[in-house]
């Protein structure tokens, strides 16, 4: 758990130099970082995709993962009901929730933050979760500028979300292949992307009602399993 205390560590000052510097810009500084965070978070969405859709096993399981998952999602009210939550807990309102909501995207679903707690309990190797932790503690400052301090919530979401995987590895292990991590890349970039064109301003995208999405790959990567081992090839 090492790995994962020292990146919530980097959120929580990231976080913190991020929102001391906002107070000293002006409004059109702070709209131009937010701009910027907007095209980067952009950036880091497309990269994702683009990275993992080349070796995927399933070209189509992403886009069955997404619809599948936003209809789950709506169903379920994931996004008006963190909206409200977020509402009733601060005083900046929508703009904070898209924030927040960003943040966890960017902090917990990803390669690095969903393999580095894996490693840290299997191998004893935190090298994944170090190199996340710096990532995030730049992200985080930029985070910070643009929301204020508030932001620091994701570190709490990202510490139980990281924790939850560590004490899981065992079981977990046998289905985190290769194949599954790029699936899982696939659709996180994706999601990623639907965040930064939130914070764009371009169309607003429900981006929590797609999380259900992130759960379809292991769930078909389980199926095949299964077929396989009863001697049913899917």
């Amino acid at each position: 758990m090492l790995g994962t205390i020292v990146n919530v560590c980097c959120i929580l000052i990231g976080v913190t130099v991020g929102s001391i510097a906002k107070r000293g810009l002006g409004p059109k500084y702070q709209e131009a970082i937010f701009v910027a965070l907007g095209i980067a978070v952009v950036g880091l969405g497309i990269n994702a995709v683009v990275q993992n859709l080349p070796n995927s096993s399933y070209p189509v399981l992403f886009v069955v993962s997404m619809a599948l998952g936003s209809v789950v999602g709506t169903a379920l009210d994931l996004e008006g009901r963190f909206n409200r939550l977020v509402s009733a807990r601060s005083k900046e309102g929508s703009d904070f929730a898209k924030g927040l909501s960003t943040a966890i995207m960017l902090f917990c679903i990803g390669t690095l933050s969903i393999l580095g707690p894996i490693n840290s309990a299997l191998y004893g190797d935190e090298t994944y979760l170090f190199t996340n932790a710096t990532l995030d503690l730049v992200s985080s400052m930029v985070l910070g500028a643009s929301f204020g301090f508030g932001i620091a919530v994701a570190a709490v979401v990202l510490f139980f979300w990281q924790g939850a995987i560590y004490l899981l590895a065992g079981a977990l292990s046998p289905l985190m292949s290769s194949g599954l991590m790029c699936e899982i890349g696939i659709v996180g970039g994706l999601l990623i992307l639907a965040s930064g064109i939130n914070l764009l301003k371009i169309r607003e995208v429900p981006t929590m009602n797609l999380l259900p999405a992130l759960f379809v790959p292991p769930i078909w990567f389980a199926l095949v399993s299964a077929a396989g081992f009863v001697g049913l090839p899917l």
